[in-house]
């Protein structure tokens, strides 16, 4: 008979949604960091797919985003090089930047949105005058929309990472 896996997502008991939101980002957040620290240097930086990205690409394009979502975004904080993960219209990784800088970066990122779901109510707007000038989306808006930036980008992440020999879904290792 098969052993059956524990998915390794958040509590199903959570009713509080900033803490269902802050988990589920958290454990995206874990299976990114797996993928991304499973991969050689070379692996990191080769593409494998059709639309020419790298897993670094990839994790420098999700610290970008829930940078410009959070802080820029609802917070209303300038923050250095916004769109920094992009060029030319491709995700853009600088030559001085590596995935040990991107993974810190990620962590301090985390930090910053669980202060922010911990602070402030799901139903409150956006501040004007970061990334937003005149929409004013509420956090719940929020953290869905990032929710599904790391559901999309890691279901794309596992190809990339199948392809180079990396570990993929969300069953822990045994």
């Amino acid at each position: 008979m098969a052993q059956l896996t524990v998915f390794p997502e958040p509590n199903s008991a959570l009713s509080d949604p900033a803490d269902l939101f802050r988990e589920y980002l958290a454990f995206y957040r874990n299976e990114l960091v797996r993928r991304i620290t499973a991969l050689s240097e070379d692996a990191l930086n080769t593409t494998t797919v059709p639309s020419e990205w790298t897993p670094l690409q990839m994790l420098t394009h999700l610290v970008h985003m829930e940078q410009r979502w959070f802080v820029w975004g609802f917070l209303g904080r300038a923050v250095d090089a916004p769109w920094g993960d992009q060029k030319d219209g491709s995700w853009h990784v600088p030559s001085d930047v590596d995935a040990d800088t991107l993974l810190r970066r990620l962590a301090d990122g985390a930090r910053l949105t669980d202060e922010v779901l911990s602070s402030h109510r799901m139903d409150e707007s956006a501040s004007l005058g970061g990334r937003f000038t005149d929409e004013q989306p509420t956090l719940i808006w929020i953290c869905f929309h990032v929710l599904q930036e790391y559901a999309r980008h890691l279901g794309h992440l596992d190809v990339a990472v199948e392809l180079a020999g990396g570990p993929t879904g969300e069953e822990p290792e045994s």
